[in-house]
């Protein structure tokens, strides 16, 4: 008589596979077991995908404030030593240079700056200023500063007037329409020595770029103003070009230094920012494979289930196997009893990571009112809340992680149970 053999996962192979899943302890089950298992997995995955997701959303939140307002790269002549020791880095033809930066593909616009620290004093306070100056039409061209839903006034009317992160006004305690005075070192040479130098400005705009250290130390003043303030009559202190994809400026770095002339050095943000984005690189790996090591702790929950259900079920295999169950039917019975409890788990973690992703702003609202607020401190991390960026990437590698350890742990006692004589099963029956 010839011997039939039965598909891999037949539909017999399902039902004995949910009976046991489902079974009650009194019965012989392990259903306890098999819930412990599963919500281990669930809340590894949530916890992994929520991790990926505050980890993409930072970096992402983090690399747009500094693209979104401030050069993509910087062009600086090389400088000249003064007298008194000073390094000066003076551009006189940045006009020439501008244009030149300006008709390389590539380039979306280029403009001169003046640059310098000073003294801001306000009704309420003095503050540490770093001004920029800055042609009016190119201010207006910088997303993160010339933004009308954070900002406050007119970005393109500042002649005459001055620009203000908010954190700079809050110090000051200054608004639309006030004035304050900008108190520089740098000022009329006399025979008595060098007298500071100072201006009232009537504050136009306030801006919020999104980054704490930016909107507490950033003032903009118009290009020709910083230069009559500043002594900086003809010259600008650098050149700042923004670029069609920032993402990539060693792409056209050479084009660039063509067009600036060989007695001008390049500066990107990557080269400003290099450090801390390679310490949350370091710091996301290391992330990855500390919560990986969690899904594979919860995975292992399975096979503590499984091991009990092969020896609770041990006369349910010798008889079965004395019909003619097959070694390998038995060890697909319980493997699919092991990774339906991954695939179960990883879907609901995928679910709870997802929501929580989503849903961010509103729990940081309830945890922030829960705990008396003041739980995120902008000073310290840089900007205003946490973020959250879901990138379908770190969902497939959260499953793909999930899924493979099930499975992989599955198949030790789902090829144990198929292992075992049945004559040894049946013994003490």
């Amino acid at each position: 008589m010839a011997v039939t053999k039965t598909m891999p996962f037949a539909r017999f192979e399902w039902m004995i596979a949910w009976r046991y899943l489902r079974a009650k302890r009194a019965e012989g089950g392990v259903s306890l077991m098999t819930w412990i298992s599963l919500l281990g997995i669930t809340l590894a995955v949530f916890a992994l995908i929520a991790t990926l997701a505050v980890r993409s959303g930072f970096r992402a939140e983090f690399v747009d404030t500094i693209l979104g307002a401030n050069a993509h790269v910087t062009v600086y002549g090389l400088g000249e030593v003064q007298p008194d020791g000073r390094l000066e880095r003076r551009l006189s033809d940045y006009d020439a240079i501008v244009r030149r930066l300006e008709n390389v593909p590539g380039v979306r616009r280029a403009a001169p700056l003046i640059r310098a620290q000073v003294m801001a004093a306000g009704p309420q306070g003095n503050a540490g200023v770093e001004v920029f100056g800055i042609p009016p039409a190119d201010l207006a061209r910088i997303p993160r500063i010339a933004d009308p839903k954070t900002g406050l006034g007119d970005v393109t009317d500042i002649r005459g007037g001055i620009a203000l992160g908010a954190g700079v006004a809050r110090s000051l305690g200054v608004s639309l329409g006030d004035r304050i005075k900008l108190i520089s070192p740098d000022g009329v040479k006399t025979a008595f020595g060098v007298s500071p130098r100072v201006h009232a400005y009537e504050v136009r705009y306030i801006f919020s770029a999104g980054r704490y250290d930016i909107d507490r130390t950033r003032a903009y003043l118009p290009f020709a103003e910083a230069q009559r303030f500043f002594n900086r009559e003809g010259w600008a202190d650098e050149i700042e070009v923004m670029l069609d994809d920032p993402q990539t400026p060693e792409q056209i770095l050479d084009d660039l230094a063509r067009a600036a002339g060989p007695l001008q050095q390049l500066w990107t943000w990557r080269d400003a920012s290099g450090s801390f984005l390679r310490a949350l690189e370091v710091e996301d790996n290391v992330m990855f494979v500390i919560l990986s090591i969690l899904v594979l702790i919860a995975a292992m929950n399975i096979v503590s289930g499984l091991i009990m259900l092969v020896k609770n079920k041990g006369r349910d295999i010798g008889i079965l196997r004395t019909m003619g169950l097959s070694q390998g039917s038995v060890m697909r019975v319980f493997f699919i009893c092991g990774a339906f409890t991954g695939l179960i788990g990883t879907a609901a973690g995928v679910v709870l990571g997802c929501l929580f992703a989503i849903y961010i702003d509103q729990i940081f609202v309830f945890v922030n009112a829960a705990m008396g607020g003041g739980v995120w401190d902008p000073s310290i991390r840089g900007i205003y809340a946490l973020p959250a960026q879901l990138r379908a990437v770190d969902v497939l590698s959260a499953v793909g992680l999930s899924i493979g350890l099930s499975f992989f742990v599955t198949l030790f006692p789902a090829r144990r149970a198929a292992r075992m004589n049945p004559v040894e099963a049946l013994r003490y029956e």
